[in-house]
Protein backbone atom coordinates (compact mmCIF):
# COMPACT_ATOMS: atom_id res chain seq x y z
CA UNK A 1 0.00 0.00 0.00
CA UNK A 2 2.86 2.35 0.80
CA UNK A 3 4.36 1.84 -2.67
CA UNK A 4 1.15 3.15 -4.22
CA UNK A 5 1.28 6.42 -2.31
CA UNK A 6 4.40 7.91 -3.86
CA UNK A 7 3.01 8.45 -7.40
CA UNK A 8 -0.12 10.06 -5.92
CA UNK A 9 1.97 12.32 -3.68
CA UNK A 10 4.16 13.36 -6.61
CA UNK A 11 1.08 14.11 -8.71
CA UNK A 12 -0.50 16.20 -5.95
CA UNK A 13 2.77 18.07 -5.44
CA UNK A 14 3.02 18.74 -9.18
CA UNK A 15 -0.53 20.12 -9.33
CA UNK A 16 0.22 22.57 -6.51
CA UNK A 17 3.62 23.48 -8.01
CA UNK A 18 2.06 24.00 -11.44
CA UNK A 19 -0.78 26.14 -10.06
CA UNK A 20 1.59 28.42 -8.12
CA UNK A 21 3.96 28.88 -11.07
CA UNK A 22 1.09 29.46 -13.49
CA UNK A 23 0.56 32.83 -11.83
CA UNK A 24 2.27 35.71 -13.64
CA UNK A 25 4.97 33.85 -15.59
CA UNK A 26 7.62 35.88 -17.39
CA UNK A 27 5.99 35.24 -20.78
CA UNK A 28 2.62 33.49 -21.05
CA UNK A 29 3.19 32.07 -24.54
CA UNK A 30 6.61 30.69 -23.58
CA UNK A 31 5.10 29.34 -20.36
CA UNK A 32 2.48 27.46 -22.37
CA UNK A 33 5.01 26.09 -24.86
CA UNK A 34 7.32 24.90 -22.08
CA UNK A 35 4.55 23.35 -19.97
CA UNK A 36 2.61 21.62 -22.74
CA UNK A 37 4.98 18.64 -23.13
CA UNK A 38 5.18 18.23 -19.36
CA UNK A 39 1.39 18.27 -19.01
CA UNK A 40 1.21 15.60 -21.73
CA UNK A 41 3.76 13.45 -19.87
CA UNK A 42 1.95 13.78 -16.54
CA UNK A 43 -1.47 13.16 -18.12
CA UNK A 44 -0.16 10.07 -19.94
CA UNK A 45 1.32 8.63 -16.76
CA UNK A 46 -1.91 9.32 -14.87
CA UNK A 47 -4.18 7.79 -17.53
CA UNK A 48 -2.04 4.66 -17.99
CA UNK A 49 -1.41 4.18 -14.26
CA UNK A 50 -3.86 1.29 -13.91
CA UNK A 51 -2.49 -0.38 -17.01
CA UNK A 52 1.18 -0.04 -16.17
CA UNK A 53 2.67 1.05 -12.85
CA UNK A 54 6.32 1.91 -12.83
CA UNK A 55 8.57 1.42 -9.84
CA UNK A 56 8.96 4.17 -7.26
CA UNK A 57 12.49 4.71 -8.57
CA UNK A 58 11.09 5.41 -12.03
CA UNK A 59 8.51 7.87 -10.73
CA UNK A 60 11.14 9.73 -8.70
CA UNK A 61 13.50 9.94 -11.66
CA UNK A 62 10.71 11.11 -13.99
CA UNK A 63 9.65 13.79 -11.52
CA UNK A 64 12.98 15.63 -11.79
CA UNK A 65 12.22 16.80 -15.33
CA UNK A 66 8.59 17.57 -14.49
CA UNK A 67 9.46 19.95 -11.65
CA UNK A 68 12.54 21.49 -13.28
CA UNK A 69 10.69 22.13 -16.53
CA UNK A 70 7.71 23.65 -14.74
CA UNK A 71 10.03 26.04 -12.92
CA UNK A 72 11.84 26.84 -16.16
CA UNK A 73 8.54 27.58 -17.86
CA UNK A 74 7.68 30.19 -15.24
CA UNK A 75 10.92 32.15 -15.48
CA UNK A 76 12.10 30.93 -18.94
CA UNK A 77 15.14 28.71 -18.56
CA UNK A 78 17.79 31.37 -18.96
CA UNK A 79 16.19 33.52 -16.23
CA UNK A 80 15.76 30.86 -13.55
CA UNK A 81 17.55 32.10 -10.41
CA UNK A 82 20.63 29.91 -10.65
CA UNK A 83 23.36 32.45 -9.98
CA UNK A 84 24.86 30.52 -7.08
CA UNK A 85 25.86 27.68 -9.45
CA UNK A 86 26.95 30.07 -12.19
CA UNK A 87 29.14 32.01 -9.76
CA UNK A 88 30.43 28.89 -7.98
CA UNK A 89 31.85 27.39 -11.16
CA UNK A 90 32.57 30.67 -12.95
CA UNK A 91 30.20 29.94 -15.83
CA UNK A 92 29.43 32.65 -18.37
CA UNK A 93 25.81 31.47 -18.84
CA UNK A 94 22.96 30.04 -16.84
CA UNK A 95 23.24 26.24 -17.07
CA UNK A 96 19.88 25.46 -15.49
CA UNK A 97 18.64 24.31 -18.89
CA UNK A 98 21.58 21.90 -19.24
CA UNK A 99 20.68 20.23 -15.96
CA UNK A 100 17.07 20.12 -17.14
CA UNK A 101 18.17 18.35 -20.30
CA UNK A 102 20.26 15.92 -18.24
CA UNK A 103 17.09 14.94 -16.35
CA UNK A 104 15.39 14.16 -19.67
CA UNK A 105 17.81 11.26 -19.84
CA UNK A 106 16.41 9.87 -16.59
CA UNK A 107 13.47 8.59 -18.63
CA UNK A 108 15.77 5.89 -19.96
CA UNK A 109 15.23 4.10 -16.65
CA UNK A 110 11.43 3.69 -17.00
CA UNK A 111 11.87 2.86 -20.69
CA UNK A 112 14.23 0.01 -19.81
CA UNK A 113 11.91 -1.03 -17.01
CA UNK A 114 8.93 -1.11 -19.38
CA UNK A 115 10.82 -3.20 -21.94
CA UNK A 116 11.86 -5.69 -19.28
CA UNK A 117 8.45 -6.02 -17.62
CA UNK A 118 6.68 -6.47 -20.95
CA UNK A 119 9.32 -9.03 -21.96
CA UNK A 120 10.06 -7.18 -25.18
CA UNK A 121 13.72 -8.10 -24.81
CA UNK A 122 15.54 -10.82 -22.89
CA UNK A 123 18.90 -9.10 -23.30
CA UNK A 124 19.91 -6.57 -20.68
CA UNK A 125 22.43 -5.06 -23.09
CA UNK A 126 19.84 -4.57 -25.86
CA UNK A 127 17.35 -3.17 -23.36
CA UNK A 128 19.93 -0.67 -22.12
CA UNK A 129 20.91 0.38 -25.65
CA UNK A 130 17.26 0.76 -26.67
CA UNK A 131 16.61 3.01 -23.68
CA UNK A 132 19.61 5.22 -24.45
CA UNK A 133 18.86 5.46 -28.18
CA UNK A 134 15.21 6.27 -27.43
CA UNK A 135 16.29 9.28 -25.39
CA UNK A 136 18.64 10.44 -28.13
CA UNK A 137 15.76 10.18 -30.63
CA UNK A 138 13.42 12.19 -28.37
CA UNK A 139 16.18 14.75 -27.76
CA UNK A 140 16.71 15.27 -31.49
CA UNK A 141 12.97 15.53 -32.08
CA UNK A 142 12.55 18.11 -29.34
CA UNK A 143 15.37 20.25 -30.73
CA UNK A 144 13.59 20.27 -34.09
CA UNK A 145 10.37 21.36 -32.37
CA UNK A 146 12.27 24.16 -30.59
CA UNK A 147 13.72 25.31 -33.91
CA UNK A 148 10.29 25.34 -35.59
CA UNK A 149 8.75 27.26 -32.68
CA UNK A 150 11.56 29.81 -32.81
CA UNK A 151 11.02 30.30 -36.55
CA UNK A 152 7.25 30.82 -36.44
CA UNK A 153 6.97 32.79 -33.18
CA UNK A 154 7.94 36.35 -32.34
CA UNK A 155 11.74 36.79 -32.12
CA UNK A 156 11.86 37.43 -28.37
CA UNK A 157 9.56 34.50 -27.59
CA UNK A 158 11.52 32.22 -29.91
CA UNK A 159 14.82 33.07 -28.24
CA UNK A 160 13.31 32.63 -24.78
CA UNK A 161 11.98 29.21 -25.75
CA UNK A 162 15.30 28.14 -27.27
CA UNK A 163 17.27 29.36 -24.28
CA UNK A 164 20.48 29.19 -26.32
CA UNK A 165 21.89 32.32 -24.67
CA UNK A 166 24.05 33.04 -27.72
CA UNK A 167 25.61 29.57 -27.93
CA UNK A 168 25.60 28.38 -31.56
CA UNK A 169 26.13 24.80 -30.41
CA UNK A 170 23.32 24.90 -27.87
CA UNK A 171 21.18 22.24 -29.59
CA UNK A 172 24.09 19.80 -29.83
CA UNK A 173 25.06 20.36 -26.19
CA UNK A 174 21.45 19.90 -25.10
CA UNK A 175 21.27 16.57 -26.92
CA UNK A 176 24.55 15.53 -25.34
CA UNK A 177 23.17 16.41 -21.89
CA UNK A 178 20.06 14.32 -22.65
CA UNK A 179 22.25 11.43 -23.73
CA UNK A 180 24.55 11.62 -20.70
CA UNK A 181 21.52 11.59 -18.42
CA UNK A 182 20.26 8.52 -20.27
CA UNK A 183 23.59 6.75 -19.83
CA UNK A 184 23.60 7.56 -16.10
CA UNK A 185 20.01 6.35 -15.63
CA UNK A 186 20.63 3.21 -17.67
CA UNK A 187 23.74 2.35 -15.69
CA UNK A 188 21.65 2.67 -12.54
CA UNK A 189 19.04 0.37 -14.06
CA UNK A 190 21.63 -2.23 -15.08
CA UNK A 191 23.20 -2.11 -11.62
CA UNK A 192 19.83 -2.60 -9.93
CA UNK A 193 18.88 -5.44 -12.26
CA UNK A 194 22.14 -7.29 -11.70
CA UNK A 195 21.86 -6.79 -7.96
CA UNK A 196 18.31 -8.10 -8.09
CA UNK A 197 19.45 -11.19 -10.00
CA UNK A 198 22.29 -11.82 -7.59
CA UNK A 199 19.95 -11.53 -4.60
CA UNK A 200 17.40 -13.78 -6.29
Amino acid sequence: MKSLRLPHCLLALYVVFFAVLAVRPYDRSVWFAENLPIMIIVATLAVTYRWHRFSNTSYILMSFLVFMHTLGGHFTFERVPFDFVTDLFGFSRNHYDRIGHFTVGFYAFPIAEFVTRRRLSNSLVLTALFAIFSIFAVAAGYEIIEWLYAVISAPEQGLAFLGSQGDIWDAQKDMLADGLGAVAATLLYVFMQRRKRDDG
